[in-house]
């Protein structure tokens, strides 16, 4: 048998909660005292696992898959209590809420960046500089030039911009030095703050678990910095777009929208890209899940012009390269790596998942379809896999529960084995009890919420998408006794 490794080394039990479904005062959950106590709730109940989302920056329609930068952190989850705390930002600010808890938290940044000058306490802010070079000056480069463009994509900059005119970046960088700056501030206290959040659930033996998107989005530094990698036409516009073929969440597949890359090119300078990349998430996470990791093995290429996801082809990815690559570079000990292997797999993309001992995903929202051979099935648990009662892109339990006929409802309590447990709790049970080695459930679940509490709808771009929050009260002492009582039951605990 196979040693298993990095988080699937032995039992865990994890809880799946993006950052910013916190609760507190900002207009979403931040790095401070709510993401501590959060830590806290899991050590308390035997979780050792806390699954995020992207922490990477969003466009405005809050989609942590559709990031301006592979590297920077959203500012939106920067504390501001904690930089009131560091003497950068006085107290006053905190109660003084103009306009809206957006136009504050931003204004609050840019008082705090006044306050930290006035201070001088630049030789950590120095290093952090240095130690970040291979990616910070150009994104804040970036984000200058977009809020001085009115938060236009680059693809609508001036065409020296645009095309990154040498002596246009040099005005550029004259011109808008004092925001350049603001952002490597904002950026350097994102990492400050998250460094500070890492260190405290790990030394309550508390693991963070990442997300890497396969793909970044058009509008993003990465894209704009390095076009030599990715399908564009001179102009920057996509000749292809990533996305999905018609499956279980749309009969129109989903068009993502997202630049796909010349693999070529990427492979001739050894993935120098991906390996930057992937050393920025090792500074950030104790593990971290690939989102999509069918696209390493071959990607649904689908043409700029069409409205839908259904007209595409699979083109073939030099995944088995890229990481060899990744385990050449990184020490196999410190590269914890979950394949998210969901949707039209193929053979061809489990034995590139199982050459490299990669655990993959069984939901078991989806494991009751009454194929024997239905990996997500609870007797089909392999030990090298991470079960989940549901994901981000899931419907809440309850209300996936309630949704079902009478008869599929029997069907998936009499297969979870709890019958005097009602749902969520049995699917939750179920997942504890499952062999493989990591389970996850989402917060929803542990409050047994219902409609209208998912945090997002594949294919859909909507204001509820991103936007759920839970809140202390929601919590009840009986929720988080029988949530221990359940790791413990599964021999998941600490």
């Amino acid at each position: 048998m196979t040693k298993l490794s990095g988080l699937l080394a032995r039992r865990r039990a994890g809880v799946l909660l993006h950052i910013t479904s916190l609760p507190g005062t900002q207009a979403c959950g931040d790095l401070g005292a709510d993401a501590r106590a959060f830590v806290d709730f899991l050590a308390k109940c035997g979780a050792s696992v806390w699954q995020t989302l992207p922490v990477t920056p969003t466009h405005l329609d809050g989609s942590p898959y559709q990031s301006m930068s592979a590297h920077a952190g959203e500012t939106r989850l920067i504390s501001l209590q904690e930089l009131a705390a560091a003497g950068w930002l006085p107290e006053s600010a905190l109660l003084n809420k103009k306009g809206s808890l957006s136009e504050w938290h931003k204004s609050s940044l840019q008082q705090a960046y006044k306050g930290f000058l006035k201070r001088g306490d630049t030789a950590e802010y120095e290093s952090f500089i240095l130690a970040n070079a291979y990616w910070l000056p150009d994104y804040a480069l970036y984000v200058a030039l977009r809020e001085a463009h009115g938060e236009q994509a680059w693809i609508h900059w001036p065409q020296p911009l645009r095309d990154r005119d040498e002596s246009a970046l040099a005005a550029a960088r004259a011109r808008y030095a004092r925001a350049i700056d603001r952002v490597c501030f904002e950026q350097f206290v994102f990492f400050l703050q998250w460094e500070r959040l890492r260190k405290y659930a790990n030394g309550k033996g508390v693991a963070l678990l990442g997300d890497m998107p396969i793909f970044v989005a058009l509008d993003s530094a990465d894209v704009w910095v390095e076009r030599h990698y990715f399908d564009l036409d001179a102009e920057g516009h996509p000749n292809h777009i990533a996305g999905v073929p018609p499956d279980y969440f749309s009969i129109t597949g989903q068009r993502w929208g997202n630049p796909l890359y010349r693999w070529e090119c990427m492979e001739a300078d050894n993935f120098r890209w991906w390996l930057d990349r992937m050393k920025t998430l090792q500074r950030l996470f104790d593990g971290i899940r690939i989102d999509h990791f069918r696209g390493f093995e071959a990607y649904w290429e689908i043409p700029s012009d069409q409205p839908t996801a259904v007209v595409g082809r699979w083109v073939k990815a030099p995944g088995h390269a890229l990481l060899e690559r990744f385990f050449d570079v990184f020490p196999e000990n410190q590269l914890s790596l979950i394949a998210e292997n969901l949707g039209f797999i193929t053979p061809e993309v489990e034995a590139l998942r199982t050459e490299f001992n990669l655990p993959g995903m069984a939901i078991l929202q989806f494991g009751f379809d009454g194929s024997p051979d239905n990996p997500a099935y609870p007797e089909n648990h392999v030990e090298n896999c991470v079960v989940y009662s549901g994901t981000h892109d899931n419907d809440t339990t309850l209300s996936w529960f309630t949704m079902l006929s009478e008869e599929q409802q029997c069907r998936v309590l009499d297969a979870c084995g709890y019958p005097d447990l009602a749902m969520p709790r049995a699917l939750m049970a179920c997942a504890m009890a499952s062999r493989a080695q990591l389970a996850i459930v989402p917060m929803q679940d542990i409050l047994e919420l219902g409609v209208g509490y998912r945090m997002n709808t594949p294919g859909t771009s909507t204001p509820e998408n991103w936007s759920w929050r839970f809140q202390w009260r929601q919590l009840r002492d009986e929720q988080a006794e029988w949530l221990q009582q359940a790791i413990a039951s599964g021999v998941r605990a600490g």
